[in-house]
């Protein structure tokens, strides 16, 4: 299968402008992720998307595939379909599923992605999956930069929220705190299909485009992950991010 992944990116950002260039250890946010998605098995190739030159010309420089997209874009999601529809007139090649990877996730690993696809895989029924990890501290669990989801027996989303979800107030301390992982594998024509959906009320009131496919009645396929991630949504989360790569094992492969 010709399995692709699109790391959307922009200097635009509203609650961190200008973070797909922080460095951290001296690699640009989008340098990480480029990288560290590309070692996975599963993937033919990977992509940048972005309307920035600035994050064109480093990844020019860097040795990494970039495609131009338009600065209109406000859903990660039609930037991903922009770009992908570039690649495949350049190409030549239609792609099966296209692995939307958000770009300020920096310490993805490979193994990630990996399962991510896997399910569609082995199921071709499965239109589309998120990563789901678990959540250690309260403090994770009540931030509202993290999406949290709870899910049903066949680990199938029923809800996504900036809230913590479910809730604790009846006194257990054991419920189930679970964030959405931004590494979403659409199969390609189900991906053009999403973009042609109308924005959904709970979509909008949550700010978080998968309820957009649980509003309509679809399922979004949850494939937990041990991997321990922090995406960045401020300089704060880049600072611990920063710590919790030091010694990072995957970094040595890239890095100078």
């Amino acid at each position: 299968m010709n399995i692709i992944a699109i790391i959307p990116a922009r200097m635009g950002s509203s609650r961190y402008p200008g973070k797909p260039l922080a460095l951290i250890h001296n690699v640009p946010m989008v340098g990480h992720v480029t990288f560290r998605t590309a070692m996975s098995t599963v993937l033919s190739d990977t992509y940048v998307a972005t309307c920035d030159s600035i994050i064109e010309d480093y990844c020019k420089n860097a040795g990494l595939k970039c495609v131009m997209t338009g600065d209109h874009h406000v859903r990660c999601s039609t930037r991903t379909a922009e770009a992908l529809l570039k690649i495949e007139a350049a190409t030549g090649k239609k792609a099966d599923i296209v692995v939307m990877v958000q770009g300020d996730e920096p310490m993805v690993r490979p193994e990630m992605i990996d399962a991510a696809v896997r399910p569609m895989l082995d199921d071709p029924s499965i239109n589309v999956v998120n990563l789901m990890a678990d959540m250690d501290t309260l403090e994770e669990f009540e931030d509202p930069n993290e999406v949290k989801v709870v899910v049903d027996r066949f680990d199938n989303a029923l809800y996504f929220s900036r809230e913590p979800i479910p809730s604790r107030k009846k006194g257990s301390d054991k419920v189930p705190m679970r964030k959405q992982v931004c590494i979403i594998p659409f199969r390609r024509d189900y991906l053009l299909r999403f973009n042609e959906m109308e924005e959904s009320p709970l979509e909008i009131y949550e700010s978080v485009d998968m309820m957009r496919i649980l509003e309509y009645g679809e399922k979004v396929r949850m494939v937990p992950t041990d991997c321990r991630t922090w995406s960045v949504d401020t300089p704060e989360d880049l600072a611990r991010v920063a710590r919790l790569m030091e010694g990072d094992d995957l970094m040595k492969a890239y890095s100078k």
